[in-house]
């Protein structure tokens, strides 16, 4: 079976200089894969590679096709590390979910049935019912990530990437979302691949983990074997790091 993600190779270079230097990477079917590292060590950088919002060499191939040639834009879900807000009138909770279904819809098409049934059913999941036609300004921290984390599972991806999904998040929007992603991974199959500081109720979930020290693998195992300066229990402080803004369509766009 054809690995949702391998990559060999991958260098990026940002303000000329070198962030990722050489890393092979590869998430298999149902795997759930975290990369770790400390602040600056190229984790963001080299994701969003990996999904194609920067440019990369090397060898990157999503479900066996070239990253350059990939189109099947709704087998990918992808959760940026701090979405920005949208600027003018904010968008409602239920706006931001359904366009997570824009690579199931003809070009200029209207949502279908079936599109708002899968938009109500990936709110319930992050458990935002009550909150679906509130502006997403008016969430929570918390509540605000579960709503871009429903963006990102409405069009039923089998591979999930998320930057930091639970970084500055309270506890219960964690643990939600933690229950969600191991329903998805064990029922469904779906492949997670995840940046983390802290990785709290998602730890159970993890199957290998991948520490990113100056652009370069430094380790691969289980989590376990990861010495504790290079998994950072805690939020990021600051703001990220970014090379351009990242689009609210997602990668490949």
């Amino acid at each position: 079976m054809t690995s949702p993600l391998t990559a060999r190779g991958v260098e990026v270079d940002l303000a000329g200089g070198p962030v990722v230097r050489g890393v092979d990477l590869t998430v298999g079917t149902g795997e759930f894969v975290t990369l770790l590292g400390a602040n600056g060590s190229g984790k963001s950088t080299l994701v969003r590679a990996l999904v194609g919002l920067i440019p990369a060499r090397g060898s990157i191939e999503l479900f066996g096709t070239p990253l350059a040639r990939f189109r099947d834009r709704w087998r990918l879900g992808y959760v940026p590390q701090r979405p920005g807000s949208s600027s003018g009138v904010p968008a409602t909770v239920r706006e931001v979910v359904t366009s997570g279904r824009l690579a199931h819809r003809p070009l200029l098409g209207f949502a279908s049935r079936s599109d708002r049934a899968a938009v109500d059913e990936a709110i319930s999941h992050v458990r935002l019912g009550a909150k679906a036609d509130q502006p997403i300004t008016e969430l929570s921290g918390g509540q605000q990530q579960r709503a871009y984390i429903a963006r990102a599972l409405v069009g039923d991806p089998q591979l999930l990437v998320m930057d930091e999904p639970t970084a500055g998040v309270d506890a219960e929007s964690a643990s939600v979302l933690a229950s969600l992603i191991g329903h998805l991974v064990d029922d469904h199959g779906m492949a997670v691949l995840m940046v983390a500081h802290e990785l709290g109720p998602m730890r159970a979930l993890v199957d290998r983990a991948v520490v990113i020290d100056a652009g370069r693998v430094s380790y691969e195992g289980p989590v376990d074997g990861v010495r504790h300066d290079h998994a950072h229990d805690h939020p990021h402080i600051g703001a990220p790091e970014r090379v351009r803004p990242v689009p609210e369509e997602g990668p490949l766009g």
